[in-house]
């Protein structure tokens, strides 16, 4: 899962405008201003470039057509005429601030983090330039000064829409828990009065609470992603063909998602299904996405089209259920969705939890991560597969080198506990936990994942403080993938985080041969290890209160034969466990596939499906 998404909050450049020359031109700019208002892009387009054909020099014409062009995708276009704008009148501060965004768009962070300098050299005040050059910093892995600016943003405008979740999110990437508790109890506040104080996605690492999650969710989509009727309704299709599914994803590169989805595209039924892939990250040229783009056969490259483009694609294409990979995390398009890019669409696999939104029409799960009594926390209808609602993938490789504890930092001896879930995910309560076990198992050590500088400093920290030698929490950098699943040879047993659990972390970990020990919570975040353990048949793993899993991790790390039991078990099951059969879930989940296309078909009403082993 990657972290949430970096939303631009200008929309628009402030319409604070210089008085034009001409009272014609005037009154023809004012009516595009209206237009673009009430988001006629095209005809706002044209009365702009009407404007600069009488005065080729408005400033304001050329800096909103600039706005225009970004908010159609045209990037290179906007930087163009928003950098003519800013020739003619370099002290806009409105003008610096939506370069900056353009930029951004851009991937052009350092230029981008200049224009938004620039835009508070002239105007130190405004809260949403702190805002949005704390995302560029954020980008740029700049964290600390990303968290300095956010606090700006703050502290000029305390209730700054979405703001509060994400600066925590930020300080839970830095395992800065300085005032968590009291910043929690705001931001849960806030929410429980219907306030726009943090993004779905940021909420899955604070708390577990899965009614406060569904009301984020809801907030989030009637602030940002309205549905939309503009393209009409569905022009019905014949129903005797093959069923036409549109998986969409910004992640189809060497990515946690295609990592788990690669066998599954290949292991489709091309005689009764028809795929498509949409993309709109980017293009690495790596192996993941030459494999993913042969797997899903057709393969559209929509980086450069408005969400409303690429649902009158989908639509054109007669695509009949479109899946979303992204949810809300990091550079999803849910407004493609909100478009209605098919009559039939589901959330599935990139985010945990429900979409709150009318037009997802079910979330793909299964009964551990979302129990029968916990339906009504989420908007869509639940598709229940047999086993893990996670896919796999069987070809994944675990590379043949041979590491030694020397060499990855490891003592030559002791029990070696690991997490290598992203920081974000460690709440200090998971921390006191872990602490307490390193105190009770003699020798042990706590091998984490060194996301960045910072975490590392305050986690040697935080254990100072709780008497543990700081030396013994070893921190692990990234590596490519075939490497970092052969270093779990080396660990003893995957300590769980909670609320939000090891997802594909913990599916490595299983992949790997390691034990993964978790604490399973209210929400889909906060039970999927335990849906994976289920489906390897290892519920032993599987803890249901804080002092229950700190009791099994120690039981294990003191009793060597009974860990040794487990592991065994575990391998036994990676050559049997549905989880791991890329043929069995493609099964799986076509019927359910299958169910909701002749419900559709046949004008039944939304409800829960179940798929039977």
């Amino acid at each position: 899962m990657a972290r949430t998404p970096n939303i631009p909050q200008r929309k628009h450049p402030r319409m604070k405008q210089v008085q034009p020359q001409s009272q014609a031109v005037a009154q023809l700019f004012n009516q595009g201003i209206s237009l673009h208002q009430q988001e006629k892009l095209e005809l706002a387009k044209t009365i702009y470039e009407q404007v600069l054909a009488k005065q080729p020099k408005h400033f304001d014409a050329l800096h909103l057509l600039g706005v225009l062009a970004f908010q159609t995708n045209d990037h290179a276009l906007a930087a163009e005429l928003i950098g003519k704008a800013i020739d003619i009148n370099p002290s806009s501060a409105s003008a610096h601030a939506s370069l900056g965004l353009v930029l951004q768009g851009l991937r052009r962070l350092d230029e981008a983090l200049v224009s938004y300098d620039k835009a508070l050299a002239l105007k130190p005040g405004d809260a949403e330039v702190c805002n949005n050059r704390g995302n560029v910093l954020n980008d740029l892995r700049r964290l600390d000064e990303a968290l300095v600016s956010y606090d700006k943003a703050l502290a000029i405008k305390p209730d700054f829409e979405f703001l509060l979740g994400k600066k925590l999110n930020l300080q839970m990437h830095l395992c800065d828990w300085n005032d968590l508790t009291g910043q929690l109890y705001q931001l849960e506040s806030a929410l429980s009065e219907d306030s726009k104080v943090a993004s779905p996605f940021e909420l899955l690492g604070l708390i577990d609470n899965p009614d406060l999650q569904l009301l984020a969710s809801k907030i989030w989509i009637e602030n940002r992603h309205l549905a939309s009727d503009v393209l009409g309704d569905f022009t019905q299709r014949a129903a005797d063909g093959k069923i036409r599914i549109g998986y969409y994803s910004a992640d189809f590169h060497n990515h946690a998602t295609s990592y788990l989805m690669a066998e599954l595209f290949e292991a489709h039924d091309g005689q009764r299904f028809e795929l498509y892939g949409f993309s709109y990250g980017p293009d690495r040229q790596d192996e993941m996405r030459k494999r993913v783009s042969d797997g899903l056969g057709q393969f559209i490259d929509v980086t450069q089209k408005s969400d409303r483009e690429v649902a009158k694609i989908s639509r054109d294409l007669g695509i009949d259920i479109a899946i979303d990979l992204k949810g809300f995390t990091k550079d999803s398009r849910t407004g493609i969705f909100a478009e209605r890019c098919a009559p039939i669409q589901v959330s599935y696999l990139g985010y945990p939890g429900t979409m709150g939104a009318p037009y997802f029409d079910y979330i793909v799960a299964d009964k551990t991560v979302i129990p029968q009594e916990s339906q009504q926390f989420y908007s869509e209808k639940n598709v229940y597969l047999p086993h893990s609602y996670q896919v796999n993938d069987s070809k994944r490789k675990i590379s043949d080198k041979v590491f030694t504890r020397h060499e990855l930092g490891l003592p030559e001896s002791g029990f070696v506990f690991c997490c290598f879930n992203n920081n974000f995910k460690t709440l200090p309560e998971t921390f006191d936990g872990w602490m307490r076990l390193l105190q009770t198992v003699e020798g042990s050590v706590l091998w984490l994942l060194a996301d960045n500088p910072t975490a590392v400093r305050n986690l040697q920290m935080e254990a100072q403080n709780r008497g543990v030698d700081p030396r013994r929490l070893v921190f692990a950098k990234r590596m490519r993938l075939e490497e970092h699943l052969a270093w779990h040879r080396l660990a003893d047993l995957f300590i769980d985080t909670l609320p939000c659990n090891a997802h594909t972390t913990a599916s490595d970990a299983l992949w790997a041969g390691l034990p993964v020990l978790t604490l399973v919570g209210k929400s889909f975040a906060a039970r999927v290890a335990a849906s994976l353990l289920n489906a390897m048949d290892l519920p032993e793993l599987v803890t249901k209160t804080q002092l229950q899993y700190e009791a099994r991790a120690i039981e294990l790390a003191n009793e060597p034969e009974k860990l040794s039991e487990i592991k065994i078990k575990l391998y036994r099951n990676l050559k049997t466990s549905p989880l791991f059969n890329g043929e069995i879930f493609a099964r799986h989940i076509e019927a359910a596939y299958e169910k909701m296309h002749r419900r559709h078909i046949s004008g039944e009403t939304l409800d829960h499906i179940y798929i039977n082993d």
